[in-house]
């Protein structure tokens, strides 16, 4: 609250240059207040009107890396996943990812989710993981990607399938 401010009723642009234009201090007035306006409303857009876009390379808070190409129309995207040293396995190589989001017209903080179908040094071996989460835009204007995934092994028999899938979660952060 502004004690002792006294609000008056508007009364037009009282200064005017010669010939009945507005004087330069009038202009500049409006001015600073359209350019105080545009900044206040530039701040005060809340995280969820900010899009969050998936394109470009993200770390995991395991040291994996991934990169994604840009977004087609139809929201589809692809790109590569390089697992990092928690990952445990010598064995994998750099893999390609393919995927989709919602369209950020629809839902600037979108789900996504993608497959990785990885490329191992022993070509008789098969593995997938498939990832579902949610890109964030906090209100720093910092993306994060937050999944959950599942990686599938082939076995050799349904007596195996128990150990065959595996769970988790994983949080990316743009790489810049």
């Amino acid at each position: 609250m502004l004690v002792g401010l006294q609000l008056q009723p508007y009364k037009g642009c009282q200064a005017a240059g010669p010939g009945g234009a507005p004087s330069s201090l009038a202009a500049m007035g409006r001015s600073a207040f359209a350019l105080v306006l545009a900044l206040a409303l530039a701040v005060c857009v809340s995280p969820a009107e900010r899009k969050c876009l998936l394109s470009g390379s993200w770390q995991s808070d395991t040291s994996s890396r991934m990169v994604v190409f840009t977004l087609e129309k139809d929201n589809r995207f692809s790109g590569f996943y390089l697992p990092g040293p928690a990952a445990g396995n010598s064995e994998l190589l750099t893999s390609p990812l393919e995927g989709s989001q919602q369209d950020t017209g629809l839902a600037p903080q979108p789900t996504f989710s993608f497959t990785v179908n990885w490329r191992l040094r022993d070509s008789g071996a098969a593995q997938a993981t498939v990832f579902l989460g949610q890109c964030y835009v906090d209100t720093n204007g910092e993306e994060t990607l937050h999944a959950l995934w599942l990686l599938r092994e082939a076995n050799d028999s349904p007596a195996e399938d128990w150990k065959a899938t595996r769970i988790g979660t994983s949080v990316f952060t743009r790489i810049k």
